[in-house]
């Protein structure tokens, strides 16, 4: 496993963030202050910790935060909140700031909550999928709360958090049905978006 630095910078335009990777943190860092990134000047260090498979990391962030991606750069239209919320939650070490990470991503929600907006709100695409492991047809959407919705098709029930199989077995069996490689290591909102993908590119 790649252990490699997800970091977050803010820039001179208020609200337009950046999200990248680097093996290099300080050399990096000191190179985009300096230099801009994208026609864009005045990055500034946000937030970085040092993760396992940390290619991995950066493109699920990009993709969770695609609809907010400026063309195919790493500048996302976001409120750095929120991506500091979701990043400082990954097992890792903080590299900067040198807080802890805790206190971190106390401070990220609360601010963000400050904002007026909804930390747990995610935006899931919806789509329906098959799994082989009830042999049933779900579809999958963004509930009125914000979090992952799995109906069955058959009933137009909700798959309840605690069932059994969990949702997340019903979606890694979904996306392995489809040929894609897929872990019990990865979240239910990884695995989702992966599935995502896949069904909206067929």
């Amino acid at each position: 496993m790649a252990k490699g630095i997800v970091y977050l910078m803010t820039t001179i335009v208020d609200g337009l963030i950046k999200i990248g990777k680097t093996d290099s943190f300080e050399n990096r860092m000191n190179y985009l202050e300096k230099n801009g990134y994208h026609n864009v000047t005045g990055l500034k260090r946000a937030f970085a910790i040092e993760v396992d498979n940390y290619d991995e990391k950066e493109k699920m962030l990009h993709n969770i935060f695609s609809k907010s991606q400026v063309q195919d750069s790493e500048l996302f239209t976001l409120d750095i909140d929120l991506a500091k919320q979701l990043l400082s939650a990954f097992e890792g070490i903080v590299i900067y700031p040198k807080e802890n990470k805790k206190d971190i991503f106390i401070e990220a929600t609360d601010s963000f909550e400050e904002k007026g907006l909804d930390v747990n709100r995610h935006h899931f695409k919806e789509i329906e999928f098959y799994s082989s492991l009830t042999g049933k047809r779900y579809k999958g959407e963004t509930s009125n709360e914000g979090t992952l919705s799995i109906i069955d098709l058959d009933t137009n029930d909700e798959v309840p958090n605690n069932s059994n199989p969990s949702k997340k077995r019903i979606i890694l069996c979904a996306l392995k049905d489809l040929g894609i490689d897929a872990s019990n290591d990865e979240t239910l909102y990884q695995l989702y978006h992966k599935l995502t993908k896949v069904v909206l590119e067929r």
